[in-house]
């Protein structure tokens, strides 16, 4: 019996390793039908330390305005006395001149009374007057009738409503306040209402969009200049309070102050810095303090004050120059935009300062259970506080409002200053400030011997530039990817616990010791470039190693916390700036390159496209880590932005945004008050006698220039490099230049 299972085994076997050979070249045939996994160029995924790349930027950011916002509170809650009080009273005062910048001369108003609505109990005068001489504000005065003598005045000024005053709540306001026996002067801000700045006939509306993105448009102006837009909005609300106090039916000692939302930020700043108004209510302001960054982040650029937190200077600081003027802060719970945290710590730091002086009853922190808005219990405590401090009798209750058609209350015929007198608008204002400024400039080229070094110097200041001596940059890898002769790894360089720079780093694989390395910049991603066949391969395959880096703010380290704008604001408030930021990220990977053992450390470059040409620009004049750098598309120069009312750096188009909202606007790629010390053109010439390679220049618009611009704004380098023996090492090169072709240019001198 064994002996025939033994026979039936025997004979079975061929039969298993037929069968078992089937499978087996079957799991193989599977096996090598298999693609290799789709490459994933992210170097933070599956990464739990640095799992939320697209808040880094904000992130550090904030955390920095955080400690320069603590070292300012520890200082104040020092303060004990009404003579502390006065004393920093008098030192913000001097400090947020210097931030906002002088105030021009006060010009005759030229105020014209346009035509009047007569309506019962009260009439509505339609003003324009001159802010700056040549420059308008339209307006309407709410006048209440039959009142005997001088009465009380208030300036309401008006939050980002694209309709401004003509607005059914701003009525209801108005009218309410001008019932109750109350003037009320209510004008357009900048880029509101019949004030847009950018006006485009073609679309009846901005060339670049509504209140806030305008706001943005003009505020790069401004930073660019060294100061805050916000001159501007201040600057309108004390002429208009010079209108008020000059009629004869006005009580110069009642003038108050309103204005919600956007106007909320215009009180506390027209009312901190114009001891005439006796009376404020500040309604849903921009509470530009550490606590709005942490939630909202910042605002647009109106109530950015430049440099402030880096000058120790907060909103508090508003609000305690009041003091002890009646003020009543007003909030709402739920605010979408703006921090009611924030807000309640204003009023407690705030309220020792009035308590000091004698008037701890005279600032109220209003709260109602609500989103952004002006609710009816709101409204009632403004008519309240408004008639209680005007010593008027009557009731206070809010009564049904006259509501007029809004074209009904357009000042100019046309419905635009700017189709109505023209006139200058803040551009105007600002660019014969740059050409000031330019003209210092251009004298510095020529008669300072010292002008390069003193560039530098404020360029590394006005920048925020850090240096990073000591520093141990080196790469941490998270996958690599072996491709046809050369391999691409995914790696980081870490700066602290909630930062690092993402980098894709490709080494040939030739069998040599050491190859020159290119640092590689676009603004679309490291990831743009990196695919096979890109122009990235294309390069590595002539034997260079190649580092194509996402610095902050770029690629998979794009801002994705806040709006556009918020990173770059942030940083202007802390004296920092993007671009000085991402020259550090720039040179750090340099720096990690110079470790790396298939890399030859003086033969390192770079080469940026488009708007990251600026910041490697800084970066190369700051180290000479990098021994040439190669500009493609780069933009020509700051000046050619303030000299130009339309510009398109650091626009991103917003799909579906439609005439009211087509672009996002920021200031990524500006540094504020560059124009009081430097331009792009002067860095460049720094970096001599090192190789500078500029392809395909553009212009404001982001446009290709012609050769006659290219040469106006490459001349000052061309000089430099031209004295030092060094011609040959600038080179200006036409669009679409072959990229390997330049980068082999760029290293040629260096071998």
């Amino acid at each position: 019996m064994k002996k025939k299972h033994f026979l039936i085994l025997i004979l079975l076997i061929p039969a298993f390793g037929i069968l078992y050979g089937q499978k087996k070249d079957s799991v193989l045939n599977k096996i090598a039908s298999l693609k290799p996994d789709a490459e994933n160029l992210d170097v933070f995924q599956q990464w739990v330390k640095w799992n939320n790349p697209g808040n880094m930027l904000l992130s550090m950011l904030t955390r920095e305005a955080a400690l320069l916002y603590d070292k300012r509170s520890a200082e104040v809650a020092l303060i004990k006395t009404g003579q502390e009080w006065k004393e920093r009273q008098k030192l913000a005062e001097d400090k947020l001149s210097d931030i906002i910048g002088p105030f021009p001369e006060k010009t005759p108003l030229n105020a014209r009374i346009i035509s009047v609505i007569k309506r019962d109990g009260y009439r509505i005068e339609k003003i324009i007057y001159e802010s700056f001489p040549g420059s308008y504000v339209t307006g309407i005065l709410y006048v209440p009738e039959k009142v005997k003598g001088k009465v009380p005045a208030i300036l309401n000024v008006i939050g980002h409503n694209q309709e401004s005053f003509r607005n059914e709540l701003y009525q209801v306001i108005n009218y309410n306040l001008v019932m109750k026996g109350i003037m009320v002067f209510a004008i357009d801000p900048p880029g509101q209402g019949e004030h847009v700045q950018n006006f485009d006939a073609k679309v009846n509306f901005s060339s670049v969009g509504y209140s806030v993105v305008e706001h943005n448009y003009f505020g790069n102006y401004a930073f660019l200049s060294g100061y805050s837009c916000a001159k501007y909005f201040i600057w309108d609300g004390i002429r208009a309070i010079d209108y008020l106090v000059s009629r004869k039916d006005v009580d110069p000692e009642r003038i108050g102050m309103t204005g919600w939302s956007g106007g909320g930020t215009v009180t506390n700043f027209v009312a901190a810095l114009d001891n005439r108004v006796k009376v404020a209510i500040p309604c849903s302001w921009a509470n530009t303090n550490k606590r709005l960054l942490e939630t909202k982040a910042a605002s647009d650029a109106e109530p950015t004050l430049y440099h402030s937190f880096k000058m120790g200077i907060g909103v508090e600081d508003l609000i305690e120059l009041r003091a002890p003027k009646p003020t009543m802060l007003v909030f709402v719970s739920r605010d979408e935009y703006l921090s009611l945290q924030g807000a309640r710590e204003t009023y407690s730091e705030a309220k020792k300062a009035f308590t000091a002086l004698g008037a701890a009853d005279n600032l109220i922190l209003l709260e109602d259970d609500s989103k952004h808005w002006l609710t009816p219990k709101i409204r009632l405590a403004m008519y309240t506080f408004f008639m209680n401090n005007f010593n008027l009798k009557g009731d206070p209750s809010e009564i049904e409002a006259e509501v007029l058609p809004r074209e009904q209350l357009n000042v100019t015929p046309t419905g635009q200053i700017a189709t109505y007198l023209g006139g200058d608008m803040i551009f105007d204002v600002n660019r014969k400030l740059a050409e000031q400024q330019l003209n210092r400039l251009g004298r510095a080229r020529l008669e300072d011997r010292d002008h390069l070094m003193n560039v530098k110097a404020k360029a590394l200041q006005l920048s925020g530039y850090e240096d990073f001596t000591g520093d141990n940059n080196k790469f941490f890898i998270n996958g690599r990817y072996q491709r046809n002769g050369y391999t691409m790894g995914k790696y980081a360089i870490e700066v602290n616990d909630d930062y690092a720079i993402p980098v894709l780093l490709f080494i040939p694989d030739d069998g040599k010791e050491k190859h020159p390395a290119l640092i590689w910049l676009n603004p679309e991603g490291k990831s743009a470039d990196a695919l096979p066949g890109g122009e990235i391969e294309k390069i590595v395959m002539k034997g260079y190693v190649v580092a194509a880096v996402d610095p902050l703010g770029i690629g998979e380290v794009k801002n994705t916390a806040g709006r556009e704008h918020t990173d770059s604001y942030t940083a202007l408030l802390t004296g920092r700036s993007i671009p000085g930021i991402r020259a550090a990220n720039i040179v750090r990977v340099a720096d990690a390159l110079s470790a790396v053992p298939a890399v030859d450390p003086g033969r390192i470059g770079a080469l940026g496209i488009d708007e990251l040409c600026i910041p490697l620009i800084f970066a190369a004049s700051f180290s000479n880590k990098l021994q040439n750098i190669v500009l493609s598309g780069s933009p020509a120069s700051y000046s050619s932005v303030a000299l130009n009312r339309d510009y398109r750096l650091g626009f991103t188009v917003r799909e579906n945004g439609g005439y009211w909202h087509p672009y996002e606007v920021d200031f990524t790629w500006g540094v504020g008050g560059a124009l009081t010390a430097f331009d792009l053109p002067d860095l460049i010439a720094t970096i001599a006698p090192r190789r500078v390679l500029i392809s395909g220049m553009k212009n404001q618009l982001m446009q290709v220039a012609d050769k006659q611009f290219v040469d106006k704004e490459t001349d000052y380098p061309v000089s430099v490099f031209k004295s030092l023996s060094a011609s040959d090492k600038l080179r200006i090169m036409p669009a679409g230049s072959d990229f390997s072709e330049m980068v082999d240019w760029a290293f040629s001198g260096n071998r």
